[in-house]
């Protein structure tokens, strides 16, 4: 994993990948402050309401959080696919080090959380604090330019990645209320099916995964578990070939396909909808509630301690090693990017306390002040501190 320079180092897929995702992040600022606003304005009532309105049996807010963030972690299936099989995270040794950032990222916020809250009635709020949202970190490394070393951003993506994996499988082990195991089996089996025509059949039209994919979430919504674990399921059964350098393959051309309508569309509405919070006069006071102090806590001290620490263990012990330009400057650094919490942790907010709006509420104010602090904290600390190190003062593989 050692490369010279930004222009060796990243692929072009990573590069692509990179370019898409970073100017997400200003949209989803500008649509959380015009949710905010109108949620606290004399319209703000309607404003609400609206995203109450019922169509086919749900709200509107139910079809963005269930049917448009299904697309959502379809498209990040599709990454990680991308990134399993020719990307970053192909190479096992490339791969280990975020790998192990995540888990210490996940399981030190989520322990401070559980700590705090044990026993009561937020204690479901303990998977909260544990996601990193990509689309912001990168912002704030595209902002930073050539001035951070370019093994930094492959490494931000890639445990940022594995985190949302992390959280997906939470999602379902987890935030599942009733569950109906023959419409979860028929689930499955639709996406065996899938993966028979994938694998089996070479079947390359991807008008049989995506209606397979829509009869895939009907099934999984009428299971109990969370209906956007399908978009992950049928990212995996679409066709994937690292050897037409990826453009040739369906993954490859659905990724690219659903970048800009779910940078554009599908996270800004999931903004809008998610983040209309009340600040009543005692907001300040939510904010000193154990739940509110177990996320904020577990986003700001619990990402970049426990990305640190393990990764710090993992190296000192020789299971991998520090790309020749990073320092323990630069993985702290990720670290506090990792506490932008945002779309993940606003998205596992609704299912921990659904039927609880004051709970979400404070819940989200936390995730989005922390978030802002995250953010702004890291960027600081990597624009003073994040210049790329010298080559030759790491450990040896």
């Amino acid at each position: 994993m050692t490369m010279a320079t930004e222009k060796t180092f990243l692929s072009k897929s990573f590069q692509e990948f990179f370019d898409s995702e970073k100017s997400n992040g200003i949209l989803l600022i500008i649509c959380t402050l015009v949710s905010l606003l109108l949620s606290n304005s004399p319209v703000g009532r309607d404003y609400l309401n609206l995203w109450q309105m019922h169509a086919g049996g749900l709200s509107l807010e139910h079809w963005i959080n269930d049917a448009l963030m299904a697309i959502f972690f379809l498209l990040i299936g599709l990454e990680l696919e991308r990134e399993l099989y020719s990307g970053e995270l192909s190479n096992f040794r490339n791969a280990l080090l975020p790998l192990v950032a995540a888990i210490g990222g996940i399981a030190l916020p989520a322990l401070i959380h559980f700590m705090l809250n044990s026993g009561t009635p937020t204690q479901a709020g303990f998977g909260i604090p544990m996601a990193t949202d990509i689309a912001f970190a990168l912002g704030v490394l595209a902002i930073l330019g050539n001035r951070i070393p370019a093994s930094l951003k492959v490494f931000v993506v890639a445990f940022a990645v594995i985190d949302d994996l992390c959280a997906i499988v939470i999602i379902a082990v987890f935030y599942t209320a009733q569950l109906s195991i023959g419409y979860l089996a028929a689930a499955c089996a639709v996406w065996v099916l899938l993966l028979v025509l994938n694998r089996i059949f070479r079947v390359m039209s991807m008008i049989p995964y995506l209606l397979g994919g829509v009869v895939m979430w009907v099934f999984m919504f009428k299971s109990g578990i969370h209906a956007t674990i399908a978009g992950v399921m049928l990212a995996f059964a679409i066709p994937y070939s690292a050897r037409d350098n990826d453009e040739k393959s369906p993954s490859y051309k659905l990724e690219h396909i659903l970048h800009k309508p779910v940078a554009f569309v599908v996270l800004p509405l999931f903004a809008l909808a998610n983040t209309g919070i009340l600040i009543g006069s005692d907001w300040m006071q939510s904010l000193f509630s154990a739940n509110s102090v177990g996320i904020a806590a577990g986003l700001l001290v619990g990402k970049p301690l426990g990305v640190t620490f393990i990764c710090f263990v993992a190296v000192a012990c020789g299971i991998c090693r520090l790309p020749s330009d990073l320092e323990w400057r630069h993985i702290f650094g990720a670290g506090v990017l990792g506490g932008i919490g945002f779309t993940m942790s606003i998205f596992i907010t609704n299912l921990a306390f659904a039927g609880s709006v004051e709970t979400v509420n404070a819940s989200k104010m936390a995730i989005l002040l922390a978030s802002l602090i995250a953010g702004t904290t890291g960027f600081l600390w990597l624009k003073l501190v994040g210049q790329p190190a010298s080559t030759d003062d790491h450990l040896p593989a």
